[in-house]
């Protein structure tokens, strides 16, 4: 039997959540066709989680393009099909990749697997992202460092914790959902690794409490900084995530197993922690840095 997963018109962080409920109905094992034509938008997070989901499937899934000539060509140009294709059965035509000099996307879809991968990652958007912090978002220029290091801690997480690669996306663009056309910074960092719990399990670093889930240690980690490291100084890189956001009035969230825990700026409505969603392996994070409010008059 083939299961029909349908993909929302609209991919980000919230809505993927209907694609993973789709696909809890059916077992692991099941042959899957996911059904893009009817997408006519995708955020970094809806990109780099539909290759991350690829790599759970026992067998190889269909994918089915999105149907909007504009939509399948901003997702070539954000690098998506030059991994979907090795990951998924593609149905279709689809645009042939892009180079890297051609895109208009801050950081197209990146595998990281090592060190290595981190810092070429943030080699390779440092200037334009500069760029953006100071002239976009209207931030100060320390904005500059702190995104970098932001940037290669949530990457570092993959390979210091995941078990195998991921993958990191950055996109700016108008945020009209919740900031009127302000403009943002999002990336977005997805693996299908071992996750939170089992992350914190493996440094013998599980909390003292009778509870003991998915969102105790989303909690764990993201709110109270607990680390699988015992070594002062180690495992702090979330930490410093948390702070950049914070200072820049951003938003955080982090998803692991059947957990979400999101830290919400003023101009957002998210629900700060969800319990009881559809198991998905490993982390996904995403950042969201907002254009300077002041400067928007």
């Amino acid at each position: 039997m083939t299961v029909v997963i349908a993909v929302p018109s609209s991919l980000d962080d919230l809505t993927f959540e209907s694609v993973l409920d789709q696909l809890a109905l059916h077992p692991a094992d099941a042959k899957v066709i996911i059904d893009a034509r009817h997408a006519t938008f995708a955020t970094p997070y809806g990109l780099t989680a539909l290759l991350t989901l690829a790599q759970t499937r026992a067998e190889k899934a269909e994918f089915l393009p999105p149907e909007n000539p504009d939509t399948v060509s901003y997702w070539a140009r954000a690098g998506f099909f030059r991994y979907a294709e090795e990951l998924f059965d593609v149905r279709g035509h689809v645009p042939r990749p892009r180079s890297a000099g051609e895109s208009d996307v801050l950081l197209e879809v990146t595998p990281v697997t090592k060190s290595d991968d981190v810092h070429g990652v943030v080699e390779r958007i440092q200037e334009r992202a500069a760029s953006i912090l100071l002239n976009k978002l209207h931030l100060e220029s320390r904005a500059t460092m702190g995104f970098a290091m932001t940037l290669s801690e949530a990457c570092q997480n993959i390979v210091e914790h995941a078990g195998r690669g991921g993958w990191v996306m950055v996109q700016a663009y108008n945020y009209r959902r919740r900031l009127g056309g302000r403009f943002v910074v999002v990336i977005a960092v997805c693996d299908a690794g071992v996750g939170f719990r089992s992350s914190l399990e493996s440094g013998q670093r599980r909390p003292l409490s009778d509870r003991w889930d998915d969102a105790v240690a989303l909690e764990a980690a993201v709110v109270n900084g607990v680390s699988r490291y015992g070594d002062p100084g180690r495992g702090q890189g979330l930490k410093g995530i948390r702070g950049y956001v914070h200072r820049w009035e951003g938003k955080l969230s982090v998803r692991s197993g059947t957990a979400r825990i999101a830290l919400i700026p003023s101009w957002d409505d998210d629900v700060p922690r969800r319990e009881g969603l559809a198991f998905f392996p490993g982390a996904q994070l995403q950042i969201t840095i907002p254009e300077k409010v002041s400067a928007v008059a």
